[in-house]
């Protein structure tokens, strides 16, 4: 699926432009190729706990969690915001990829009694510090009471809406889903827009820069259905106390008992990264292959780069050899190993007009991750934050 790249030419500030709109005041995202499937009956919460690796029973109605699916091999198919906006009702809201068929698959031989549809609900993103200004204006002061990853009914212009204090950046924001969005999409951009031009902000794209600072994984880019969670920092998505049976457990509790032991169960692992070059300005359009800097042999790929402005270098997420990652350190590699300062560098093989020699890669150091602490810090970082295995969000 693909979104908006641009709103503002290259010489008008281009993507720089969007950064800032979205880390010092309000940005509105038009993601509506974001797609809503609808999960409901009497059977809805049983049948989403079967096919998520998380317990959707802690999920409360007019609350959400964001959460993975898995096949049986503990590769990831999707990850998305699971909402519940009613009792025996969850939308999964999905970025990329597709989900309804396997869904409606595996109720084949089961016994759930469920409806699994795709619904005409269409989502925007008001992303940035003045989103909350933006939404009091447009739906009343009650909106200071959604929690984070909490859900609101409003109506915006006479138009049914559902508002969930999440989004895709790491900065504070909302989402606002339209229903009916094939009729009332226009009836209720265009007032949110005017609005957020009201406190200073603008159309613009999704941010990919800001997302890969706050550690915000891509599906298809950070990882697919041949990734288990636990090379990609979301191993807090494998609980340890789901006693009932779920797509993908015995594999995923294969894996994690392993690591646990010290025997990290995979060639690569997905770690962040800071490099030297030229400020990647433009999205990479291609995986850029990885190196081992004392022998020249290479041995990953970079999955997400570019250039941020906060920290003042080139940031990336991508693949290296868990070997090397566990020769630097005695602990395990879960997901702590992101929270670690490891003395480990690689050799990127960036586009000559981002290397610093036309033809040689650049240097690049361990980083930990996030790179930048998030306005609303996911369930991982408040754990982390307060020295809790336990994982609520």
């Amino acid at each position: 699926m693909y979104h908006p790249r641009a709103y503002t030419d290259p010489e008008d500030g281009g993507a720089e432009a969007g950064y800032e709109l979205l880390v010092n005041h309000v940005a509105l995202w038009d993601v509506a190729v974001e797609r809503q499937i609808r999960v409901v009956g009497s059977d809805a919460e049983a049948f989403v706990n079967f096919v998520i690796t998380r317990d959707a029973t802690d999920i409360e109605t007019m609350r959400g969690k964001y959460a993975i699916c898995c096949n049986q091999d503990g590769g990831i198919l999707n990850d998305f915001v699971l909402l519940r906006p009613d009792d025996d009702e969850f939308w999964f809201s999905i970025a990329d990829s597709d989900l309804l068929q396997w869904l409606q698959g595996v109720t084949v031989g089961n016994d759930f009694d469920v409806d699994i549809d795709e619904i005409d609900v269409s989502p925007m993103q008001i992303q940035g510090p003045k989103s909350s200004d933006v939404m009091e204006s447009l739906i009343g002061d009650a909106v200071e009471d959604v929690p984070y990853y909490g859900l609101m009914e409003a109506t915006i212009n006479d138009v049914p809406v559902l508002v969930s204090q999440t989004g895709f950046s790491g900065e504070a924001g909302f989402e606002i889903y339209v229903r009916e969005a094939t009729k009332n999409a226009e009836a209720v951009w265009n007032p949110v827009l005017e609005t957020v031009k009201d406190h200073g902000g603008a159309a613009a794209p999704v941010n990919g820069r800001r997302r890969i600072a706050a550690g915000i994984l891509s599906l298809g880019q950070d990882m697919d259905y041949e990734t288990s969670p636990f090379q990609v920092n979301l191993g807090y998505q494998v609980p340890d106390d789901k006693d009932v049976g779920y797509v993908g457990k015995a594999e995923l509790e294969r894996q994690k008992d392993a690591i646990e032991n010290g025997a990290f169960p995979f060639t690569h692992k997905l770690v962040g990264l800071k490099m030297a070059g030229e400020p990647i300005l433009e999205w990479p359009s291609d995986y850029w292959l990885i190196s081992d800097p004392e022998t020249g042999d290479e041995c990953g790929y970079l999955t997400s780069a570019g250039w941020n402005p906060d920290l003042e270098t080139n940031i990336g997420l991508g693949f290296v050899p868990a070997a090397k990652l566990q020769a630097a350190t005695d602990v395990s590699l879960d997901d702590s190993i992101y929270d670690a300062d490891l003395d480990v560098e690689f050799a990127v093989h960036l586009p000559d007009e981002y290397a610093e020699v036309p033809g040689k890669p650049v240097y690049a150091t361990l980083a930990k991750v996030p790179f930048k602490e998030s306005v609303n810090p996911s369930a991982r970082e408040q754990a982390k934050i307060h020295a809790r295995d336990d994982i609520d969000d």
